[in-house]
């Protein structure tokens, strides 16, 4: 058989999964949101979209019994794997057992993940089959505080790909579109059926990729981090009231804002002004550059 035959994981099976929870007396716990994968047709596709190689660490979260794990192992330097599920580290202590130098395992929330987690390791692509109830936050979360990452290949439920994927003007398109946008730009997706999963989940799923991106003002010069988070609290109050304009969003978002951005309320007219935006439009109408723009424009006000 040629080399094109042979599984990215064993694991990808419904009964060897099935064999493998048995074997330690598991269940799958829709609590968790664990739905493990048992197509390795979709495993070889997550590998090839992810572009992981020898001098990667992977960082994954949600490993299960490994059977993206194992595969992630074959191809990457290293992979850090976050697991929550304490019923779990004895069954991939065996699964990724032949990968005993390259595997670690951190029995944590990924939620509560730290850079000192690692302990000097940087990862350097973050791949997954996420748990769908955190996946939107995890990914954000990731780009914006761990900046060794530099791509994100992950399972998603199909609303968030379409959140992430979403052009200007689309219904999907809203304030996590943008502040993703602020740090990483969408390079390639494919869907995910349910019958791909043991057991089913009741929602389509996609996989998409994510290249870090470094973003900039309209003179090409990278912006630092301070004018990132401000253009990303201009998307949360562009939004703040979706079908209404920008100007009537902006003043409620404001209202009831606390700290140093608090002081742009009540002067939404010259912010739009120095944006050059009319404030009639709505926020789903308004570009990455013209957020950006708002950025800089509150910025320069805060200050004046």
């Amino acid at each position: 058989m040629g080399a094109s035959s042979k599984p990215e994981s064993p694991l990808a099976a419904l009964g060897v999964t099935r064999s493998v929870l048995a074997e330690f007396g598991l269940e799958t716990k829709h609590a968790l949101g664990q739905n493990f994968l048992v197509n390795d047709a979709i495993i070889k596709k997550i590998i090839k979209l992810s572009g992981v190689g020898p001098d990667d660490c992977i960082l994954e979260v949600g490993p299960g019994i490994g059977t993206l794990t194992v595969a992630l192992l074959k191809h990457a330097g290293s992979v850090i794997s976050v697991e929550r599920d304490k019923d779990l580290p004895s069954v991939l202590a065996k699964t990724c057992a032949p990968w005993g130098d390259e595997f670690t395992l951190l029995c944590k929330d990924a939620l509560d993940l730290r850079v000192s987690d690692f302990e000097g390791r940087a990862p350097s692509r973050f791949v997954a089959n996420l748990p769908y109830a955190v996946a939107a936050t995890l990914i954000l979360d990731y780009f914006e505080r761990f900046e060794s990452i530099q791509s994100a290949t992950v399972m998603v439920q199909k609303e968030v790909a379409d959140r992430i994927m979403a052009k200007v003007g689309s219904k999907d398109y809203g304030a996590y579109t943008v502040k993703l946008g602020m740090y990483a730009k969408p390079h390639g997706r494919f869907a995910v059926s349910a019958g791909n999963f043991y057991p089913p989940p009741r929602v389509e799923s996609a996989v998409v990729r994510l290249d870090r991106e470094t973003p900039c003002n309209a003179s090409g010069d990278a912006l630092d981090q301070r004018l990132v988070e401000l253009t990303c609290r201009m998307a949360d109050a562009a939004f703040a009231t979706r079908r209404k304009t920008i100007s009537n969003s902006f003043k409620t978002y404001l209202s009831g804002a606390q700290g140093p951005i608090s002081q742009l309320s009540g002067r939404t007219g010259e912010l739009f002004e120095r944006a050059s935006i009319d404030p009639k439009r709505r926020g789903e109408t308004l570009s990455h550059e013209e957020f950006i723009a708002l950025g800089m424009a509150a910025d320069a006000m805060m200050q004046a």
